[in-house]
């Protein structure tokens, strides 16, 4: 890869796949679409069911942090570095949180509320398309809400956004992958979208960056994964706490480019092939 350089005994796994060097969106991931699912200003962003609540509450306890928990433990070898922020700032963090992780893994979603400890209150605003899948109830207990396609118009999003007013309001914590799209175990790191920096000027919400990095499949773990895919750390970093007096625009950016270089320290990468804003925004 043409401009990027890693600290020294950094580990970088060869996955033999070919990664774009001009779109950082592009989507490598096609999965099967197999149902039809209308995310339009009637579709239940904010659910308030007691079938959905409950199936929510249970979903963290029993097929997270139990079934998942395990699984990944074995399969990935997930360790987690950093958990003493979540104790340090615990006052700042109390209200509600957003955290950004690279988009990388199979399960880097579940890594990263596995190493928060997140519980039933976090909402994760997701592709569209994933809840046409056969993953789609999962993603929907797990606290997934879809974001309305352009298509559904301005009710959809208003929609969209009310039920996130809310899930603030109660002080619950949000999950966000700035780069978009997942790339499978890429190394550098991606621009970001603005989105979850907008959210956390928005609500005087704290971005905790945590990067997703790799190490050799050595030992036991040979047995339970394929030998050419990493065991993976997932690393907690220090709250970004915006500055809502400044101007959002000059805020927003002050966000992304800070939460951007705080990753790429915990990546231990020293030349990035991309800058924290795309070209094209």
């Amino acid at each position: 890869m043409k401009n990027f350089e890693v600290e020294p005994g950094t580990y970088v796994p060869d996955t033999g796949l070919t990664y774009s060097e001009t779109d950082p969106y592009v989507r490598m991931y096609q999965p099967t679409y197999d149902r039809v699912v209308k995310v339009d200003e009637n579709f239940p962003f904010c659910d308030d069911s007691l079938r959905y609540r409950f199936l929510n509450y249970i979903s963290y306890g029993f097929i997270l942090y139990f079934s998942l928990g395990i699984w990944l433990r074995l399969s990935t070898g997930l360790r987690f570095k950093g958990r003493e922020n979540l104790k340090k700032y615990k006052d700042v963090l109390k209200g509600g949180y957003i955290t950004i992780a690279n988009h990388t893994l199979p399960h880097d979603c579940e890594s990263v509320l596995l190493a928060v400890g997140a519980d039933h209150t976090t909402r994760i605003p997701m592709f569209q398309k994933n809840f046409e899948t056969k993953n789609h109830f999962f993603l929907r207990v797990v606290g997934g809400v879809p974001i309305p396609p352009a298509e559904e118009g301005l009710s959809a999003m208003k929609k969209f956004n009310a039920a996130f007013d809310e899930f603030h309001r109660r002080g619950w914590s949000f999950h966000i992958f700035p780069e978009m799209a997942k790339w499978p175990y890429y190394t550098p790191l991606r621009p970001f979208q603005k989105g979850a920096f907008t959210m956390s000027y928005k609500y005087g919400m704290p971005i905790l960056p945590c990067a997703l990095t790799y190490r050799p499949r050595t030992g036991i773990y040979r047995l339970f994964g394929k030998k050419n895919e990493p065991l993976v750390t997932c690393e907690i970093g220090e709250p970004i706490v915006p500055d809502t007096t400044k101007p959002r625009k000059e805020e927003v950016e002050t966000l992304r480019q800070t939460a951007f270089n705080a990753m790429l320290k915990m990546m231990h990468i020293k030349k990035n092939p991309w800058p924290a804003v795309p070209d094209n925004e």
